[in-house]
């Protein structure tokens, strides 16, 4: 019987090809080892006796540690997640106010094994005070405005749905005199934090409806009050429903009794106009009615 050696060369060939070519590839990650003793340590920026949960920057250093660990990923509890060779990284918290967080940090090993450990921390973070804002209000560091009582409206009054003194407007020179000598001081810090100081020579104007609130009693008038206390304001969005064409959009707080000069009851003023001479505030008093003032450089 004849034998066709070429054919069969050929057919042994291809099934050498085809065990070949259907070898599995293998690779290796070496040896999987687990992180141990995961540790993360905080700091806190401006954390000090007065401000235990920082000064207002939102700046928090984290570092991390683990035994066996090639790098780090780190979820910071407001949202935001990344992974940190070093285990060494500084977050910038943006949520103003007084916030908690808890920070998940996972030690990555070879082969992608990871151990956590957890830290809860809080943080304070100022409001970021629109650089124009800060300038002309503080000329940088500090400034003083009085009254502006040649200006017609520097005391004025209307409702709630409108930005302007639609019930009263008060014509020069109109109101007492214990309005007109109050000086209005707002100074800067290093963190951008602004400061009230007000001089009212012993005397502040109170609304009738706002006397029982400052512990007076008796109509629209002049009344002693101790208002000399540095009081550190805190600044915000407005919540009024105002717009840019007719406000700043910003508003702050006076933390007491609220008093800059006018007594109203309300401690929340908006800044509907602001230039490095001039400042218009809005202000809700306890009448339920919207109060305005207009200010000097003195």
């Amino acid at each position: 019987m004849k034998i066709n050696i070429k054919v069969l060369t050929a057919a042994c060939l291809l099934a050498v090809i085809v065990v070949v070519s259907c070898k599995k590839q293998e690779y290796t990650f070496g040896k999987i080892i687990t992180p141990t003793d995961v540790t993360v340590t905080t700091q806190i920026e401006g954390v000090d006796a007065a401000n235990p949960n920082g000064g207002g920057s939102g700046n928090v250093s984290i570092t991390t540690t683990a035994t066996s660990a090639v790098s780090y990923k780190v979820d910071y509890g407001d949202g935001n997640v990344e992974i940190v060779p070093t285990g060494k990284v500084t977050h910038k918290y943006a949520n103003p106010g007084t916030s908690d967080y808890t920070i998940i940090v996972s030690a990555i090993g070879t082969g992608g094994v990871t151990s956590t450990a957890t830290k809860k921390i809080t943080v304070f973070v100022a409001f970021e005070i629109p650089a124009a804002i800060l300038q002309n209000l503080t000329n940088g560091s500090s400034r003083t405005w009085v009254t502006a009582r040649e200006t017609p409206g520097h005391v004025g009054v209307g409702p709630t749905n409108t930005y302007s003194s639609d019930y009263y407007s008060a014509e020069p020179n109109q109101r007492a005199e214990c309005l007109y000598d109050d000086e209005m001081t707002f100074s800067k810090d290093a963190n951008n934090n602004i400061t009230l100081t007000i001089n009212n020579k012993g005397q502040s104007f109170f609304i009738a409806g706002a006397t029982a609130f400052y512990g007076a009693s008796g109509g629209d008038n002049c009344y002693n009050i101790d208002i000399t206390a540095p009081r550190k304001l805190t600044f915000m969005n407005a919540t009024s429903g105002s717009t840019a064409a007719n406000s700043t959009r910003i508003q702050f707080v006076v933390p007491g009794n609220g008093l800059i000069n006018f007594g109203t009851g309300g401690n929340t003023y908006e800044i509907l106009s602001l230039t490095a001479t001039t400042i218009t505030l809005r202000n809700i008093g306890i009448d339920g009615l919207a109060w305005y003032q207009k200010f000097k450089v003195k």
